[in-house]
């Protein structure tokens, strides 16, 4: 089981400035227009899985975000070897949060930890752990409440860290894509603390881009729920309500 939310919802805008258009075997294309005069073009499949997303520049100048379309060398299942880590864990696994700015800079922008064989699609991103973890992660020390998926007042300064890590990293590479990945603790059932870690996701996508101008098209969201506990307990554990970012752009293009 998974969980599909429509990120066209944290793009903004008025109804009028949205145009979507059917396209051929199931396909839509969604075109945002913003008021500066760009806009940002997004391809679904017939299931409202990305297939492509472009950002049009004022002087018609298109960055290519995502490029599901492209021909891929290999199309067959994934399969990897166990993951081996020569870097100390606490540089793969970064601690994100206040006066941690260096550290999260440095994952952030880091290459691969190992070869990535080829142009990987953003579906297959998003369901493959074991592919996810070739990028290092950033753990964003936000303390969600229970059952909840609101950003506490006073959790502010860990957003900041990361928004402008991430804010600098854009001005360098403006095509660059980040997964805000949501997690929860294990009470709850399955797919309640699927859409939940979901909803964490976005409330952290939503922040970064109120308050850090982050383009909601650089972020792409996906909760996994319990999936992936951190502390390998059964019991309430706030450590476990938590949300990961990587950068996936060298997965998407296929490069080391």
């Amino acid at each position: 089981m998974t969980v599909r939310s429509d990120d066209d919802a944290r793009f903004g805008g008025r109804h009028r400035d949205r145009d979507v258009r059917r396209l051929s075997g199931g396909r839509t294309e969604t075109i945002v227009k913003r008021r500066n005069g760009s806009a940002v073009i997004t391809v679904r499949d017939r299931d409202g899985d990305i297939l492509r997303r472009v950002r049009r520049t004022p002087d018609g100048r298109e960055i290519i975000l995502i490029d599901n379309d492209r021909p891929r060398r290999d199309e067959r299942p994934l399969r990897f070897r166990p993951l081996h880590i020569d870097i100390p864990r606490d540089r793969y696994i970064v601690e994100g949060g206040v006066g941690r700015r260096p550290l999260v800079e440095e994952a952030l922008g880091a290459p691969p930890v190992e070869p990535v064989e080829r142009p990987y699609s953003l579906q297959e991103i998003r369901h493959s752990e074991r592919l996810r973890a070739k990028m290092r992660r950033v753990d964003l020390s936000v303390t969600f409440a229970f059952d909840s998926a609101a950003i506490p007042r006073d959790q502010y300064d860990q957003i900041q860290v990361i928004g402008t890590a991430i804010e600098d990293d854009l001005a360098r590479n403006p095509s660059d894509v980040f997964l805000i990945e949501g997690h929860t603790d294990a009470p709850g059932s399955y797919d309640y603390n699927l859409k939940l870690s979901d909803a964490r996701a976005e409330s952290v996508a939503i922040a970064l881009s109120d308050y850090f101008g982050i383009p909601p098209e650089n972020l792409v969201t996906q909760g996994y729920g319990e999936e992936y506990l951190k502390i390998d307990t059964l019991q309430r554990e706030e450590r476990n309500r938590r949300v990961t970012i990587r950068r996936i752009t060298p997965l998407l293009e296929g490069r080391r």
